[in-house]
């Protein structure tokens, strides 16, 4: 058990260096106040395609990292 540890804790260090440069490497949203008053540009060609894009695959691949974050700090938790 002590082996299997040691690689979930490995795995969750990467996982965690990941989720920072990913998280360090998205774009800001600048709508600002804008958003409120509905100024969002959505119906654009970028903004109906954003998720074929890169900050598309980023945000999905932030998505996987937190996912592993969580389920690994889990696992770790518990004694076994």
């Amino acid at each position: 058990m002590a082996i299997l540890r040691t690689v979930l804790t490995i795995l969750f260090a990467i996982d965690c260096i990941a989720l920072v440069i990913v998280v360090l490497m998205q774009e800001g949203k600048q709508n600002g106040l804008g958003a409120l008053a509905g100024n969002v540009s959505s119906d654009t060609y970028w903004g109906k395609n954003k998720a074929r894009s890169a900050e598309g695959k980023m945000k999905t691949f932030t998505k996987v990292c937190a996912f592993l974050f969580v389920i690994l700090a889990l696992v770790l938790n518990m004694s076994f």
